[in-house]
């Protein structure tokens, strides 16, 4: 009777601690959540998840398009020479792209910021092909006039480590990908980015409806570099960055909202 006993009472603890176990990893371990099908967009993701929080999104952030940053041997090294598309001689700098391990936070629902804090250095987003979105500056407060001329064809460069990424306009997806009004990226704080252009009237015409799309430049958004309206992704309206051909290109005066983070 007392071995019935006592191999009772341990059958008992066990499964009460195996409970109390699984009680704590569920607590602990955060439950993850479909990810809306717009973040399916970032086709360049080797990851994406949804804590109800943030949406996480791992790159490896090298570029699907050629360029003479490659190393020759790679099946994406394309020699380029002559003119970029900014109008500079082509100054190749001396890197070379090199894989990298992004892993990307950003708000799942943004809101606006009651301070708005600059953007830093390095990667501030993410654009749709995993490749790093940066700022308007070559290093602190300097602008990007001494190394403008060593953007690729589809204005994207390599600093030291390799990490390949866009200042302005990312033509590859602008130009074909994507679009010029269609979505380009995400920054840090969750806001979305469109290329230089969008949709403002429709035509009545004996043919039907036409787009009319119209060019943006900095002067036509706020100080942060976009505005709100709706959107083909988000109907129901949403603060967006823009990217334009002047200066700042991307972001002005800091991110609209709280950003969240990027580590590699």
């Amino acid at each position: 009777m007392m071995k019935k006993i006592t191999f009772a009472l341990t059958t008992l603890i066990i499964t009460c601690l195996f409970a109390f176990k699984n009680r704590n990893e569920a607590i602990l371990k955060p439950t993850l959540l479909d990810v809306p099908a717009v973040y399916y967009k970032i086709y360049g993701a080797t990851s994406l998840t949804n804590d109800g929080t943030f949406i996480t999104i791992k790159s490896n952030g090298v570029p699907d398009h050629v360029s003479p940053y490659y190393a020759t041997t790679n099946f994406l090294y394309q020699a380029y020479t002559g003119t970029t598309p900014l109008g500079y001689t082509f100054v190749k700098n001396p890197n070379t792209i090199a894989t990298q391990t992004f892993t990307f936070k950003i708000p799942l629902n943004p809101t606006v910021a009651t301070n708005h804090t600059a953007t830093p250095l390095g990667a501030i987003g993410v654009a749709l092909n995993g490749v790093a979105l940066y700022n308007q500056y070559a290093g602190p407060n300097q602008p990007l006039t001494n190394e403008i001329a060593s953007f690729d064809k589809y204005n994207g460069h390599p600093q030291m480590a390799g990490q390949y990424h866009y200042h302005v306009e990312p033509l590859y997806l602008t130009n074909g990908t994507a679009s010029k009004t269609g979505l380009i990226g995400f920054l840090l704080d969750g806001f979305p980015v469109y290329g230089p252009q969008e949709t403002v009237s429709w035509l009545i015409t004996p043919t039907g409806s036409n787009a009319v799309n119209s060019t943006l430049t900095s002067s036509s958004l706020d100080a942060y570099h976009g505005h709100t309206h709706a959107t083909p992704d988000f109907p129901n309206g949403i603060y967006h960055y823009h990217f334009t051909a002047d200066a700042p290109y991307l972001n002005g005066n800091g991110y609209y909202g709280t950003a969240g983070t990027v580590t590699q």
